[in-house]
């Protein structure tokens, strides 16, 4: 259904006073060592009444300072809370009760649907808001960028400028379903925004104990293929060939050991890595996974309980 004029005025009225700018400080080196200042800015949405403010890693990230510019001018000290690199999500909180909060959607995305981002690289007072319109173009993407492998993100093709890096991308009704991040490049005209579910999870968790608990279960490995099983004589053509179990990890405690194969986690079949890496993340710390499991010709099913991911290995 096409948005009018007056409903897309009324939705960017809604939104914009949780839209807020952030501006950041980091100290480098130039060419001959100096310390320098070098500035940065993007957006952030307000997620809370209490402060928190919701924005992208990449921008607040070794920064050493943080000012965040409210929808009606006013400037706050922001404090970084936690940032999350693999997600590219970060919390930063400011000293000010009773802020407008966003509302976050809890309805399923679909292809087709109105997207529109809303940043804020400037403050409202100065220049107002920029926003973008498209509609949702794909889901669930998983993009290779510099800084490491991004996966569920929404495609959408309302342009994602670098000052609207950290804002919202919201839909019809007024409620974000995205946070949107410039840090993602793909190609011309096409933006990509983290989910909201996901994002407001790791918000949480990063409110709540200032980092990202994850589940870990210890292991390298590499997918069989019929090639592979023949070279090494493997009892199977396709599963998951152990080639490295850390010391102390969930893996380690439950016996897996090198030379293992892992054909089946909780029912599913397992032929790459990847796919068991996924299966972990869905899970929680302390949830056990069961595995399926071949040394030689014997096949046995071993429960693994998963551990909180050390920080050395994020």
């Amino acid at each position: 259904m096409a948005i009018s004029d007056e409903e897309m005025i009324d939705i960017i009225e809604k939104v914009g006073p949780s839209v807020v700018n952030i501006n950041t400080v980091r100290l480098v080196h130039d060419y001959y060592m100096n310390v320098v200042p070098l500035r940065g800015m993007g957006s952030g949405i307000v997620i809370d009444d209490r402060g928190h403010i919701m924005t992208n890693n990449h921008i607040v990230e070794q920064a050493e300072h943080i000012e965040v510019t409210l929808f009606d001018g006013r400037k706050f000290e922001g404090r970084l809370v936690g940032a999350d690199a693999t997600s590219d999500v970060a919390v930063v909180r400011v000293e000010e009760g009773n802020l407008p909060a966003a509302r976050l959607s809890e309805s399923e995305l679909r292809v087709g649907q109105t997207a529109i981002a809303i940043g804020n690289p400037f403050g409202f007072l100065l220049r107002g808001p920029t926003v973008t319109v498209g509609v949702i173009s794909a889901l669930n993407r998983t993009i290779q960028a510099e800084k490491g492998v991004f996966e569920n993100l929404i495609q959408t093709d309302a342009h994602i400028n670098p000052g609207n890096s950290g804002g919202p991308l919201v839909d019809a009704r007024g409620e974000v379903i995205g946070i949107n991040s410039a840090n993602i490049p793909f190609a011309q005209g096409i933006g990509f925004s983290i989910p909201i579910k996901l994002a407001g999870y790791i918000a949480s968790e990063l409110i709540q104990y200032g980092k990202v608990v994850r589940p870990w279960l210890g292991i390298l490995g590499v997918g069989v293929n019929p090639q592979i099983s023949q070279y090494y004589g493997l009892p199977m053509d396709k599963g998951i060939l152990v080639t490295r179990v850390f010391v102390d990890s969930p893996a380690a405690r439950a016996g897996i050991a090198p030379g293992d194969m892992i054909v089946a986690a909780d029912r599913k079949e397992m032929s790459q890595m990847e796919e068991l890496s996924k299966e972990v993340r869905s899970k929680k710390v302390g949830d056990e996974m069961n595995m399926m499991v071949l040394r030689g010709p014997m096949q046995h099913e071993v429960s693994v309980e998963l551990s909180e991911l050390p920080q050395q290995a994020q």
